[in-house]
């Protein structure tokens, strides 16, 4: 199983934290304690390197250059109309679309570029954490933006990295200026989250509400 590179630093605190458990567990007389510390240990391990797979994935083979591919797996929340509350990669007060994806602890969480082209907007933000499915994250928690455009078809994408409840640290490495292919790894969002795609209202959306996608695979619109 391939591991993100993104992971490293909790997989080595889990580790630290299980070894400190095992070692206690030789320290107490009570069995049944002895085996939940041990059982707790084994348990927070695994979990962790289940969450931080990264498995790798394949553009779809018909991939269009004015397609947008999921930048995340999980669950289609929202689908609605939005107003642009400030100048971004978009105009302040422009009508735009958005499709909000929710990432259970149990998807993979590593995050996907969802259209060739260059970084012109990065904004990162520090806020709340609410529930990452209540709406009133987009605009309160944690996140990053993302704009990126295609400058040989003029298309246009914003895209949130969300923090939720549980999550505590957004990752990326991307800059403002850097060029971008569909489907590369970018970042994660560690412990459950939610990613945002805003899009122009013209966009034909592919996808429906509670449907499941899968990041780098899912074509979920299209200019």
């Amino acid at each position: 199983m391939k591991l993100t590179h993104y992971g490293k630093d909790v997989l080595l605190q889990v580790f630290v934290g299980g070894l400190i458990l095992f070692g206690s567990s030789f320290f107490i007389n009570i069995l049944i304690l002895k085996f939940i510390l041990i059982a707790i240990g084994i348990f927070l391990w695994l979990f962790s390197l289940y969450f931080f797979r990264d498995p790798d994935r394949k553009n779809p083979s018909d991939l269009k250059e004015n397609q947008i591919l999921s930048p995340a797996d999980g669950k289609v929340v929202v689908i609605e109309e939005i107003i642009n509350k400030e100048k971004n990669i978009f105009e302040k007060d422009e009508p735009l679309m958005q499709i909000s994806i929710f990432l259970s602890p149990l998807n993979v969480h590593v995050n996907r570029i969802p259209l060739n082209g260059k970084v012109k907007f990065l904004k990162y933000v520090k806020g709340e954490y609410l529930v990452a499915f209540d709406p009133k994250s987009s605009e309160r928690n944690e996140r990053s933006e993302i704009g990126i455009e295609n400058e040989a078809t003029g298309n246009k994408i914003l895209f949130k990295q969300i923090a939720g409840f549980v999550a505590r640290r957004i990752v990326y490495d991307i800059g403002e200026g850097s060029d971008v292919k569909a489907g590369e790894r970018f970042g994660m969002i560690k412990f459950g989250s939610r990613v945002d795609i805003i899009v122009r209202r013209e966009t034909k959306i592919f996808v429906k509400l509670d449907q499941i996608v899968t990041g780098g695979e899912t074509i979920i619109a299209e200019f």
